[in-house]
């Protein structure tokens, strides 16, 4: 719910409803209260990014993370970031992981959680505590000076003014953003950030009918037998990184009524070589793979294919800033995990960033 907002209050816009953009917008919330007006916009038809749960096209089914699966923290990251894990395990956001992860090598002292109710369950609790209006299906296509403010323009038609702007959704699409940006971007900013590139790959969720039995021995496993950068031979790289069974993977019960969800994964260099394919056009391909993995897996009612063109950064902004300050008058600042690193923490990390950066806004 949007909280209340006093008539001078600095209007704060939020570009990305992703996990930083929802962690930038609790912060500023805690920090500056009624002294600024949140407003969130995303593109798409619903919060969470690449922590987005997607609903299973029939009811009948478990819904799917088809993104982020689970929160790894170090030893050195839980310390660090101690009341933000706090939070979301007090409030049952988060819980501990307790099933066993084939194939995972741990790092010593790290430990993981899982959301009960899915990963978007993470950003929508941010989103809840920093009361901000959210809008989706609000394409930014362009930034533009007006005075002392900010005009955002719509792909869709229309803009609004703001007296300050974050930026967190990924690199490429800022740099791809209309209007005035290019002129407060430094020559450094500007090869700093044209540096930045992403890993991308396919994510298929397996939708089954009630009372089904995947009959297999494992909640979480990592396709290890085989090296992801190799191919068969035929030129194709290898396709299958990763699967897990939703709820248990989640460590809950299936809830009566529903039929379980597989979620499948593709390696970063078939994603990278299938590119500009069509998802539905890949789809079959993995679903083939799969098949010769898991010869015995039943028949599924329904099937969904996702492309993550961006899925994780693989060269971040050099020196990992955490944000990158464009204009201090009016405040225009980028922060996500191309700053940091693509996990929980990094985008923790960027988060408290860009905070610092826009630390005067009242």
């Amino acid at each position: 719910m949007a909280t209340s907002r006093a008539p001078d209050a600095c209007r704060v816009l939020v570009v990305g409803a992703g996990l930083t953009g929802s962690l930038c917008a609790c912060l500023l919330r805690r920090t500056f209260g009624d002294k600024v007006d949140l407003v969130v916009w995303d593109k798409a038809r619903g919060a969470g990014g690449r922590m987005s749960t997607f609903r299973p096209p029939d009811p009948s089914s478990h819904s799917a993370d088809l993104g982020a699966q689970y929160v790894t923290a170090t030893r050195e990251y839980a310390r660090a970031h101690r009341s933000f894990y706090s939070e979301l395990l007090a409030a049952g956001v988060l819980r501990p992981l307790d099933c066993a992860v084939e194939g995972l090598r741990p790092k010593e002292g790290s430990e993981n959680y899982v959301a009960p109710m899915g990963m978007g369950g993470v950003v929508k609790h941010f989103l809840g505590q920093s009361g901000a209006r959210v809008f989706l299906e609000h394409h930014v296509s362009g930034v533009y000076r007006d005075g002392p403010s900010w005009q955002v323009r719509r792909k869709e038609g229309g803009g609004q003014s703001f007296d300050a702007l974050l930026l967190t959704i990924p690199v490429p699409q800022i740099l791809q953003l209309q209007g005035d940006l290019k002129d407060v971007l430094s020559d450094q900013q500007r090869e700093l950030l044209g540096g930045v590139s992403y890993s991308s790959r396919f994510a298929l969720a397996l939708f089954f009918a009630p009372g089904t039995d995947l009959g297999l021995p494992w909640a979480v496993r990592y396709f290890n037998n085989y090296n992801e950068d190799k191919d068969d031979g035929d030129g194709e790289p290898k396709v299958i990184c990763y699967a897990a069974v939703e709820p248990r993977k989640r460590s809950t019960e299936v809830e009566a009524g529903l039929g379980p969800t597989l979620v499948v994964h593709t390696g970063a260099p078939f994603g990278l070589r299938h590119l500009e394919s069509d998802a539905e056009l890949v789809r079959p391909v993995v679903l083939r793979e799969l098949h010769r993995l898991l010869p015995e897996l039943p028949q599924p009612v329904a099937v969904k294919c996702h492309k993550w063109r961006y899925s994780q950064v693989a060269s971040p902004v050099a020196g990992h800033p955490g944000h990158m300050t464009l204009s201090q008058r009016p405040p225009l600042v980028l922060a996500g995990d191309a700053f940091t690193h693509s996990n929980f923490d990094g985008c923790v990390e960027s988060a408290l960033s860009a905070l610092a950066a826009l630390g005067d806004l009242a």
